[in-house]
């Protein structure tokens, strides 16, 4: 038999065996026992733990089970964030549950509630929960005897005469063989069989326990997908709404400014009659007039996208929205913000907590597949009537059954299993690869999300003295070119340069909102409302959305009773 491989790799040193973790080079490791055995049981204990991959202590220390038992794997997580010495940024941890709320805006408080209750999104992961507890409970069922069968039959046999050795080609001497009276043979009849059949594997290796800690943790995963799948929901509701504001402000501004330069058209024009100025100024006025006009299809067309997206969210054919959301300006964020610490990521993250998880199943692969070394052990059984005639089917004299042990032992089979056991254990090593790499992906989305939200807040101050410098230009360029000292070039130069600045300090305050929805996103909060469910507070009416699905009920996801873990929570978004 092979031994267990040796390779070494990042994951390795997160396989607890016997109690602690040990490095790949250590699982190799055979039972050490007295060459004295007494009689054949002995012997073949010690044959079978000789030819596996898991010493006899390390046997019991894992609970009687084969492959390495999983500890969670250490995270790159740094101790202070970039900006924690910004006084804007608080390092205690806060109830992110309802994040949304503090911007104060009823609209999206009911958008981010339907989404919850309709995205269908949201039903496909919760659909992945139901899918991983029947997963389970299938694992589950594999501790109980594997087999147990009604059968049932009849069949009309005939024998041949033609085959070596035949009773009835030869025919039976008088007074039988040997002076045994038996009966004559017939070629034709019929049989009846009924009876019960039962194999019972028992899982003496821990092959089947390693596949239920594999579903349980497995189940965990899509939980936390979930949860995943809801964080990322909630900030693209409140991003897409946030957007669609910035959008609106964008074209109003775009449209004070078409007014504006309307009446600076009114102005060249007049002076155009009076003789004291040329075509040039009436034709630079209609071109920067028009070139502002022109800005505003291309920025409905973003809103309308918005508008689409922000549909699809919820759950519901694209519409226009604008009857149900109104007019509003630009949601106002708070200036300071709670991130709590690093650390805390790897509670709060839903896509971290299932990376994880997901290690922990594939640990337990490893044992499943470490089992296959060792010989099956099972206990057959069958119960049968077997009749020529149906009423004698059920008499006593046409009992027939058997029960007893068996073992099946897959020897020589040319390195499969050893690398079976290599495939699962690299796979492991993957995920806990994964699982690190998505710390620090976690940290990166906080970092960018914090200097987005503080430094758009310096942004928007400057960018808001700069736009109220250039209407205060434009004012007094228009006041100067009515009393003919400063030509018209320098007022069109000074208008577009308005309507860039307008256009900017929209995108710098829609920053603000956007920079904190990521950091709320990034520290993973939301999820909690499955736990907690969430009322939609719309700002008049019913404004629930025509054409979404009718919210499902909530079940519980929880797991079969033999599970080792505990139940899973409250998973909503999809039907018992």
């Amino acid at each position: 038999m092979s031994s267990a491989p040796s390779d070494t790799g990042p994951g390795r040193g997160w396989l607890k065996r016997g109690g602690g973790p040990v490095q790949a080079a250590d699982r190799v490791v055979c039972l050490c026992w007295s060459p004295s055995f007494l009689c054949l049981p002995f012997l073949f204990t010690a044959v079978v733990f000789t030819c596996g991959c898991t010493s006899w202590q390390e046997y019991i220390n894992n609970g009687f089970k084969v492959g390495p038992n999983y500890c969670k794997p250490p995270a790159p997580v740094a101790k202070d964030w970039i900006d924690a010495n910004d006084q804007r940024v608080r390092t205690e941890s806060d109830d992110l549950s309802k994040w949304w709320t503090v911007f104060k805006d009823p609209v999206l408080d009911s958008l981010i509630c339907d989404a919850y209750r309709q995205n269908l999104s949201l039903r496909v992961a919760g659909m992945r929960v139901l899918e991983a507890r029947a997963q389970l409970a299938i694992a589950v069922g594999n501790l109980l005897p594997q087999t147990q069968a009604a059968t049932g039959d009849f069949n009309w046999n005939a024998l041949s005469r033609n085959t070596a050795n035949n009773f009835l080609a030869f025919g039976v001497p008088p007074g039988g063989l040997g002076g045994a009276t038996i009966p004559a043979f017939q070629r034709w009849y019929g049989q009846w069989d009924q009876g019960f059949n039962l194999s019972w594997e028992l899982d003496f290796w821990g092959r089947f326990r390693r596949a239920v800690e594999a579903g349980s943790d497995s189940l965990d995963a899509s939980v936390e997908n979930y949860d995943d799948v809801l964080v990322t929901l909630l900030g693209q509701v409140a991003t897409n709404y946030t957007q669609m504001r910035i959008t609106e402000q964008r074209i109003r501004y775009a449209q004070e400014n078409v007014e504006l330069q309307r009446e600076t058209l009114e102005i060249v024009e007049a002076r155009f009659k009076r003789g004291t100025v040329t075509k040039v100024d009436v034709a630079q006025a209609t071109s920067t007039l028009e070139q502002t006009r022109a800005s505003i299809p291309e920025l409905r067309i973003s809103l309308r996208q918005f508008n689409n997206q922000l549909c699809i969210l919820l759950g519901i054919p694209p519409e226009e929205l604008r009857a149900r959301i109104g007019t509003s300006p630009i949601p106002t964020a708070p200036v300071e913000v709670a991130v709590g610490i690093p650390a805390d990521l790897l509670r709060r993250r839903p896509d971290v907590r299932r990376a994880e998880r997901q290690a922990a199943s594939q640990s337990a692969q490893i044992g499943v597949a470490e089992a296959e070394f060792y010989p099956h052990i099972a206990i057959n059984g069958t119960w049968e009537y077997s009749a020529e005639f149906f009423k004698d089917l059920w008499s006593a004299k046409s009992l027939a059954g058997s029960v007893g042990p068996t073992f099946t032992w897959n020897i020589l089979n040319y390195g499969r299993i050893l690398n079976n056991v290599r495939v699962q254990d690299a796979t492991f090593q993957e995920l806990v690869a994964t699982y690190q790499n998505t710390v620090l992906s976690a940290a990166q989305d906080v970092e960018n999300g914090l200097v987005t939200f503080l430094e758009a807040q310096q942004r928007t101050k400057f960018q808001s003295a700069s736009v109220k410098a250039a209407e205060e230009a434009v004012q007094i360029a228009v006041a100067q070119y009515k009393a003919g000292t400063i030509d018209f070039t320098r007022i069109t130069q000074l208008e577009q340069n308005l309507v860039s600045q307008q256009d900017t300090l929209a995108q710098a305050q829609g920053e603000i909102v956007t920079g904190l929805i990521q950091v709320y996103k990034a520290l993973g909060g939301g999820w909690q409302i499955r736990e907690q469910g969430c009322t939609p507070t719309a700002p008049s009416g019913d404004q629930s959305p025509k054409g979404a699905a009718d919210p499902s009920p909530a079940p519980k996801s929880e797991k079969p009773a033999t599970s080792s873990t505990e139940s899973t929570p409250v998973v909503p978004g999809y039907p018992n």
